[in-house]
């Protein structure tokens, strides 16, 4: 395996002679079989060899040994580096040196972890509240997106309450809640994922009051904001704007080839950005010339015809641009290793491209593509009905916001009676 990077001998003979060299050449084989560009392992493997050496003349003898001489490395390593440190920053060249070494021991260590973000294994409160997950999933049979929607507010709970002290819920009190709820709000959450965030919260603290975690009930105290309906405008863009968005794309880069199509598909089809990361090869019907949408919002499935142009840009990202490996997913990471792209990738992905071209718009993602794509359907006359169906509205009620801005519709009622419109 090392022979395929390195052409001199006697620089294998190096590697596979330093003590660590078995675990450094599994690590090579690992990287290549992920896909890793042959330069990244190039630049990881002498480091690697230099770790060795270092932990090595500070007494470490077997693979366990060598997690308590990562830092000592690193700091070794950036006092070396002084000229590099102040060209790219402290920080980043020690991730740099600290991220190889951790993904080798990771591989060979058993148990260790790193220094990386923490990942939770449990879902909050689980501790305090060990049956809230099986209570949610269960007997109020929600969808494992809405399970993680009250895992994200409720993670910040349980850290507001470790953070002032709470130790049980039991000495929770309304005065605690309308902290906890004030503080998200200066946090900049908008009012409607304030409002989200308070409903779960009575969900969680009506359970606890039925399972006897709570003396009271303390639901009802959490007062949330008033969201009226139709209170804010869709966050659509003209189509002269779209095509400076397309425009903006290097569909010379297999990256570039893979962000026009998603724009393409979110533009065209008003797919939401977890639709999109979730189609897969199986979801396109070449033959028929058909592009199935499954499991949507909704809880249907959709069949869109093909259009010619989001044929012919997928095709060109499958042919030159998409990884080679056997995942069906259809959009994959650009860079090693080569997974499904996620749901927050695809909307990631369209607000870079929204603030590349300067087009100033409320929370700029994925969503102002499918606003777009609706607003146009709207333009054109499509009924309300026919135009939720395309877009996988659950309720009429989410297409009625766009009749605010049917400005012809509108102007006619300005100018005259109206009772043709109305």
């Amino acid at each position: 395996m090392l022979e395929q990077y390195f052409v001199r001998p006697e620089t294998v003979d190096r590697i596979r002679g330093s003590w660590i060299g078995a675990a450094i050449e599994e690590y090579v084989r690992w990287l290549a079989d992920r896909g890793y560009a042959a330069r990244n392992i190039l630049r990881r493997v002498p480091m690697l060899v230099r770790f060795g050496e270092f932990s090595h003349a500070r007494g470490a003898r077997t693979l366990e040994d060598l997690p308590a001489h990562v830092e000592p490395f690193v700091a070794d390593w950036l006092r070396k580096q002084r000229r590099r440190r102040r060209r790219a920053g402290r920080n980043n060249v020690g991730r740099e040196v600290r991220g190889p070494i951790e993904q080798m021991l990771c591989l060979h260590v058993p148990g260790f972890t790193g220094t990386g973000r923490p990942r939770r294994t449990s879902f909050p409160f689980a501790a305090l509240a060990p049956r809230f997950l099986e209570y949610l999933e269960a007997e109020r049979g929600l969808r494992p997106a809405s399970v993680r929607q009250y895992g994200h507010h409720l993670i910040r709970f349980e850290a507001y309450l470790a953070r002032i002290g709470v130790e049980a819920l039991a000495e929770l009190s309304p005065a605690i809640l309308s902290a906890f709820v004030v503080e998200r709000k200066a946090s900049g959450l908008a009012r409607t994922s304030v409002r989200n965030m308070c409903g779960i919260l009575r969900v969680f603290l009506r359970y606890a009051h039925r399972e006897g975690l709570l003396a009271a009930d303390l639901s009802s105290t959490v007062e949330w904001p008033q969201v009226y309906r139709q209170s804010t405008l869709p966050r659509s863009i003209t189509w002269s704007e779209v095509r400076k968005v397309l425009d903006a794309v290097e569909r010379r880069a297999g990256s570039g080839k893979r962000d026009y199509a998603i724009l393409l598909l979110l533009v065209t089809y008003g797919l939401r950005a977890r639709e999109v990361a979730a189609l897969t090869l199986d979801d396109i019907d070449w033959k028929r010339e058909r592009l199935r949408i499954p499991e949507r919002k909704a809880g249907h499935s959709t069949a869109f015809p093909l259009s010619t142009t989001v044929g012919e840009a997928l095709v060109d990202y499958l042919r030159h641009g998409r990884p080679k490996t056997p995942d069906r997913a259809v959009f994959l990471r650009a860079v090693a290793p080569f997974e499904p792209i996620t749901p927050a990738a695809v909307s990631s992905r369209a607000a870079h491209y929204l603030h590349k071209v300067g087009i100033a718009v409320p929370r700029a993602g994925s969503h102002t593509l499918r606003h777009t794509c609706v607003q146009r359907l709207v333009d054109a006359d499509f009924p309300f009905k026919l135009i939720g169906d395309y877009v996988g509205h659950r309720s009429p009620a989410s297409t009625d916001i766009y009749g605010k801005v049917a400005i012809e519709a509108l102007r006619q009622v300005a100018l005259g009676d109206g009772e043709e419109v109305v």
